[in-house]
């Protein structure tokens, strides 16, 4: 180490050390500081260390983050400088190791960020860029086995008592055409062109067919709104339908205490009601499917009918519900309100009678949602109905049964009426739901009826649950379910194409709000 440290080499590192320290303002003799008992010199009373050969680190700075503290602490020097080796080692504090090295997230639910992403048409060019590589994937991977002939077994004797017999000789060595010796093993023609043998792509036949198919074309939606209107007071509670569309083209809102209509063709406002003097809140709007009659319902359990062309009260019900009423439904001249009471009430607006001639009790929290089969222009009888318990019930008020012949309603006082639905009298003969679906695992407020299939009816659930399901109410099954990764709030049906809309919410993963356009596999 001598001949080391005073050979020509040596001198240039110890003064190339000292030359270093003089530009950076340090002093040759700094002190050294513990990490642990504070600043101090190194001829201190302090435990050696176990190796105690000069080494160049005494002239440089601190190795470690405590050291680096330590010192500038004790002794407020403004600037220190670091000497690297030969060794590059990335520091972590410079940025984010997960955007550095360009780490994938693990697809688990992480805390929703303020900036709000909202997928485009590239993000769907992407999902079905990816189905099409996991169809292809799979049937490569694990193609589908051909199907084998079922193993031919032993005929059982008759009698128990008989010994099996031994089958006759035969010869072991005896080469028969494969089609005469068994007609049920499959034949390979190779005379065939088509055949996998002379195809010169790497994958299969029904890999090439699904990447020549046509691509399903994507149409371009426009992302911003061609007018935005201003609604103060516009309560974000999801269990609340504040705002309906009618078929005259009139927008109903429920603003607070008021509600406000506004025409689409001169977006004239006008004020419909008021319900500031009554100290109430508007909780549900509805306009009936043909018509300017508007359905309002307030957070105390009143019922009011407007006409939107006089802005004038038809009729109230000033004890509709115990609770507030957060779904509104019309069939015709029937009117459908649910609350969160837990009951379906049934209305014929016409008639002055203040009691309702059916009620629906299927449910065991609050209904979330209501809607009627059919596009209003002839009677129906079938109500779908959404609860905050999860379940989804089906009700025929004209007692039909089940395909099994189990009675849909156990009322045995329904009769003919003018408006087609049996009304009975005593109303403690409830109507027992002709289906009940439990699939759901969140609250149930979106519903949409198919109009071009019959029978056939959309759900959409909540936050913890996330799905789309389609229902066959014709005989009670699941058509399929589709994950969207939101809460659904909304879902309509288009009537030009087999398509539908659904509007969501809160979500748990990045996209929070969004819209979600999408043909149906029905």
């Amino acid at each position: 180490m001598s001949g080391l440290k005073n050979s020509p080499f040596g001198k240039r590192l110890r003064a190339s050390h000292k030359e270093r320290e003089e530009d950076d303002g340090l002093s040759p003799r700094k002190p050294r500081v513990n990490p642990i008992f504070g600043s101090g010199t190194a001829s201190s009373s302090s435990t050696p260390a176990l190796d105690s050969r000069p080494t160049t680190s005494d002239s440089s700075g601190p190795e470690s983050p405590v050291e680096l503290h330590g010192m500038s602490s004790a002794m407020s020097m403004p600037r220190i400088a670091k000497d690297y080796g030969d060794r590059f080692v990335p520091s972590k504090d410079l940025g984010d190791l997960r955007t550095s090295y360009h780490l994938m997230d693990d697809g688990g639910p992480s805390t929703p960020s303020k900036n709000r992403i909202i997928p485009t048409e590239s993000d769907a060019l992407k999902e079905q860029a990816n189905a099409i590589f996991n169809t292809i994937l799979h049937t490569e991977v694990t193609p589908p086995s051909p199907r084998r002939p079922v193993s031919p077994t032993r005929p059982v004797a008759s009698g128990s008592g008989v010994p099996p017999s031994t089958p006759t000789r035969r010869r072991l060595f005896t080469y028969n055409s494969p089609s005469r010796s068994n007609p049920a093993t499959p034949t390979r023609r190779l005379d065939t062109p088509t055949d996998e043998a002379y195809s010169m792509s790497p994958v299969r036949a029904e890999s090439r067919q699904l990447l020549e198919s046509p691509r399903r074309q994507l149409r371009s939606v426009c992302k911003t709104p061609y007018r935005v209107l201003d609604a103060p007071e516009l309560a974000d509670d999801f269990y609340l339908n504040l705002v309906d569309w009618s078929s005259t083209n009139v927008l109903g809102v429920g603003l607070g205490p008021c509600v406000y209509l506004w025409t689409a063709h001169n977006a004239a406002v006008s004020k419909l009601c008021d319900l500031t003097q009554s100290n109430d809140t508007i909780s549900s709007v509805s306009w009936v499917q043909k018509g300017t009659t508007l359905a309002v319902g307030t957070l105390a359990g009143r019922l009011h009918i407007y006409d939107a062309n006089t802005l004038q009260l038809q009729r109230t019900y000033h004890q509709a519900h115990s609770q507030r009423i957060g779904a509104l439904a019309w069939n015709t001249h029937v009117l459908s309100s649910g609350s969160r009471d837990r009951m379906v009430l049934h209305r014929d607006v016409r008639e002055a009678a203040v009691r309702p001639f059916k009620k629906c009790a299927g449910h065991r929290q609050e209904v979330c949602g209501l809607k009627w089969s059919g596009d209003g222009g002839t009677h129906t009888a079938t109500l779908a109905s959404g609860g905050n318990d999860n379940k989804v019930c089906i009700w025929d008020l004209r007692g039909s049964q089940r395909p099994g012949g189990i009675p849909a309603s156990s009322s045995n006082g329904i009769g003919s009426s003018r408006h087609g639905i049996g009304v009975s009298d005593d109303l403690s003969s409830d109507v027992s739901p002709l289906y009940k679906f439990h699939e759901h695992t969140a609250a149930v407020k979106a519903l949409a009826w198919d109009p071009h299939v019959s029978g056939v009816l959309a759900t959409g659930g909540g936050t913890q649950d996330k799905h789309i399901r389609f229902w066959n109410v014709l005989n009670g099954s699941m058509l399929q379910e589709l994950d969207t990764g939101s809460q659904v709030c909304n879902l309509i049906w288009s009537l030009t194409s087999h398509e539908l809309v659904s509007t969501h919410g809160f979500s748990s993963t990045t996209a929070q709000t969004r819209f979600a356009y999408g043909s149906t596999p029905l």
